[in-house]
């Protein structure tokens, strides 16, 4: 399913429903407000039904206040060849998931549009790109502007998928500084780090500052777990936010290294860290003047494998925690 067909399945799920529906397409507007999205993207650009997008989903309730706001953003890699660093030895197999986190998004957002739940603004983003290999590939050395005006040299094209959510989650960032109780949350598998840690069926969710302060994910985990969509709960130190600053003259962050995560030390916070930093997301901790709320979900041991079917992880968590007294 390219990006144009997710696009298609997506407006006819939501026609007629709450749900909100924004898709943003054009390349020069896609330049400009999210540069990192469009390196991935080059690659792909010479074959129509593979032009990448990022979709806009919003619900808001039809009355009553507002007292929550949630903005999800998830990984739309409609596949992964891995890029100039391309998946060899046959692990390209199966990377048709590789959307499985904005196909997340978009359940949870299916899930709105049918309990219409009261109290709670959500917005959910899809960035949908195919990661091909081809003559304008984006490459390891590459340093892109991003969004957020940072230097960000490539270490490796693999990392697709930090590139794609960075600049969305960037936007995301935005809005939430003038939202009412704000709570950001990405959703992506991501890493095979996360399978090697927890097994396959299982979400890792990690927290900054602010929200491992409200314990989201201690609520999170004990929602899914009521609801049979299991969740482990890891930690993000300053560790991995020091790995993705800039190594050197003309870079302010390091996208990756050029090791599988796997064979990487905290191979599945790491990429959490990378989003922080690239999102502006660190200047908004625990000892800031506008702390904001972010979690970060890796699914890749989640989601469910080819050719098994996909689990839909962690939508029901999600709803567990977030609509629960709210319809």
């Amino acid at each position: 399913m390219a990006p144009r067909k997710v696009e298609e399945y997506i407006r006819e799920v939501f026609k007629n429903t709450d749900i909100k529906i924004e898709v943003i397409s054009d390349l020069a507007l896609l330049k400009e407000e999210y540069p990192l999205f469009v390196a991935v993207d080059r690659a792909a650009r010479n074959i129509e039904r593979h032009h990448g997008r990022i979709v806009y989903l919003t619900y808001e309730p039809s009355s009553g206040s507002v007292d929550k706001t949630l903005y999800l953003v998830g990984k739309g890699v409609t596949y992964d060849t891995g890029g100039a660093d391309i998946k060899a030895g046959g692990v390209m197999a199966g990377m048709s998931r590789d959307k499985c986190g904005a196909a997340a998004v978009a359940g949870f957002m299916q899930v709105l549009s049918v309990l219409k739940p009261r109290g709670i603004k959500v917005v959910g983003a899809l960035p949908l790109v195919r990661n091909s290999v081809g003559e304008d590939s984006y490459v390891a050395d590459e340093v892109i502007i991003s969004r957020n005006k940072l230097r960000v040299r490539i270490g490796n094209t693999d990392a697709e998928g930090r590139m794609i959510l960075g600049d969305v989650l960037c936007k995301m960032r935005e809005l939430a500084e003038k939202a009412i109780n704000p709570h950001l949350v990405t959703i992506a598998t991501l890493t095979g780090h996360a399978v090697l840690t927890v097994g396959t069926g299982y979400s890792i969710v990690m927290d900054n500052g602010p929200a491992r302060k409200s314990l989201h994910a201690q609520q999170l985990q004990a929602a899914g777990e009521e609801l049979g969509d299991m969740v482990e709960i890891s930690t993000i130190r300053k560790e991995d936010i020091a790995f993705h600053r800039g190594k050197g003259m003309g870079d302010d962050v390091f996208q990756a290294n050029n090791l599988p995560s796997t064979r990487t030390p905290r191979g599945h916070q790491g990429p959490a860290g990378f989003l922080m930093l690239v999102s502006g997301l660190d200047k908004h901790g625990s000892e800031s003047k506008t702390p904001l709320k972010y979690s970060h979900l890796d699914i890749a041991a989640s989601g469910g494998d080819l050719p098994n079917d996909a689990t839909g992880a962690p939508i029901l968590g999600l709803a567990g925690l977030y609509l629960k007294d709210r319809y």
